[in-house]
């Protein structure tokens, strides 16, 4: 994968809320990663921050607005069938508002040192662990379908 040249087709972002110990997740109910667990997050729309895209689709997702978000890295997917993703990566530390299940997922709390890596996709185990300690990260993986083909991460703090 010639990495150095890449361009994402869409760009978007993941945000975790970690708090008490805890870290929120959601079962993703549609589109690419459905089934899965992951993050709250999505597509950017025109002419939108991957910050503020951050809270938006937290809201829109299961309806908390998270607080404090720090910006902790980017994951750079490139999938067989030609789609490419480039995914901003952001923590934040509290919220307000009231949860909620939406059309789009199911908000779920874990232990830090609890999170079902097996329900997630396959890249996230290289990296979450470290951003969920305080770490930052880049990462760039390929993938066929949901079966990761290529891996590089780096860590840093």
């Amino acid at each position: 994968m010639d990495w150095q040249n890449w361009q994402p087709r869409q760009l978007a972002n993941l945000c975790f809320i970690v708090k008490d110990g805890r870290v929120l997740l959601i079962r993703k109910k549609r589109g690419l990663g459905a089934g899965k667990i992951n993050g709250p997050g999505g597509k950017l729309e025109s002419g939108e921050t991957a910050h503020d895209a951050a809270v938006r689709e937290t809201q829109e997702e299961i309806g908390v607005t998270p607080l404090l978000l720090e910006d902790r890295g980017v994951v750079r997917f490139q999938f067989t069938d030609g789609y490419s993703l480039h995914c901003a990566v952001f923590v934040a530390r509290d919220f307000t508002g009231d949860m909620i299940e939406t059309d789009e997922a199911l908000p779920m709390w874990f232990p830090v040192d609890g999170v079902p890596f097996h329900e997630m996709w396959e890249d996230d185990q290289h990296w979450l662990p470290h951003v969920l300690a305080g770490g930052s990260f880049q990462g760039w993986f390929e993938f066929d379908g949901e079966k990761m083909l290529s891996k590089r991460v780096e860590l840093s703090a």
